[in-house]
């Protein structure tokens, strides 16, 4: 009877430890903790025992630089040559926008209109004035050749003769004066259209149909884009292999399979001396445009 009872007991007993460990036998245990990890926690999980992980194939955690069959490869960012903060050279009320946040311009290309009413009105009052000047200074010229003969005759007086070319020079001077102002007026108007001084993309519009735009006031920031740079660095032991004027090749992701040529412009002088690299800059016509500032590219240069 006892013996009976004490092996319902052991029963019991091992019914409880089997529940409380999930009733998973130590081969399923096995196999749940050899389960690979995704590849974008794996660097997660290895930092965190101390190992160092390696980069993700196909993508820009590739080694910085590295040689093959005498060629460079190293990955590079695109950056801007120059950037304007395009302000009026006059202020006026904006009449008219021609271009938005993102739009790709040309050098010249308007980009915004002033209102003109009163602009015209002067060039309208210049061209008045320079008309009354040139009729005095026809005037002028008549009666000074009229003295002339006569003081040529003795027929009038000195003083007489000089009063009359003084009067000329003086119609010469105030039609020079009304011409300068012409093309002052004419020149205003011209600036009432606000132009694009870079070929490249609008980073930011700052301004909006009907504001008032004062002196320095921005309305609109152009990075350009056409040309554009490259920089990349490269090893030290390359320095004398990598001159100006040598091509380079490009490659980005947004255009798989295709290859974009430019020209090695500058070749920094300075060498990084914890890296023990020093970065090289080429220069891409980008005519299409299709290659913007902050994109990664893959470049590939021979060494020579």
């Amino acid at each position: 009877m006892r013996s009976t009872i004490l092996l319902l007991m052991i029963a019991v007993i091992a019914g409880l430890l089997v529940a409380c460990g999930g009733g998973e036998t130590p081969e399923a245990q096995a196999v749940q903790t050899s389960t690979e990890l995704p590849e974008d926690v794996r660097g997660v999980s290895a930092l965190s025992k101390g190992i160092e992980p390696g980069p993700i194939e196909g993508t820009i955690q590739e080694p910085a630089s590295a040689v093959t069959d005498g060629f460079l490869t190293a990955n590079g960012e695109f950056v801007s040559p120059a950037s304007s903060n395009v302000a009026p050279k006059i202020p006026g009320r904006v009449d008219r926008i021609h271009v938005d946040e993102g739009s790709r311009v040309q050098r010249g290309q308007p980009l915004l209109t002033l209102e003109t009413d009163y602009f015209r009105l002067d060039v309208e009052r210049a061209r008045a004035e320079l008309e009354r000047a040139s009729a005095l200074r026809s005037e002028a010229e008549r009666e000074l050749a009229r003295k002339q003969e006569l003081r040529q005759k003795d027929s009038v007086p000195q003083a007489v003769f000089d009063r009359a070319k003084a009067a000329h020079d003086q119609a010469v001077a105030a039609h020079s004066a009304a011409s300068t102002g012409l093309r002052i007026a004419n020149q205003r108007l011209a600036d009432a259209v606000i132009r694009s001084p870079l070929t490249g993309v609008v980073a930011e519009k700052r301004t909006d149909a009907g504001e008032f735009l004062g002196d320095g006031g921005v309305a609109f920031v152009v990075i350009q884009t056409a040309p554009l740079k490259l920089r990349f660095m490269v090893p030290e032991k390359y320095l004398a292999q990598i001159r100006p004027g040598q091509n380079v090749t490009a490659k980005v992701d947004p255009y798989p399979g295709e290859t974009f040529t430019g020209t090695i412009r500058t070749v920094g002088g300075v060498i990084d001396p914890q890296t023990r690299t020093m970065f090289a800059e080429a220069e891409f016509a980008n005519e299409d445009g299709r290659l913007r500032p902050g994109l990664f590219a893959r470049v590939e240069a021979a060494l020579q």
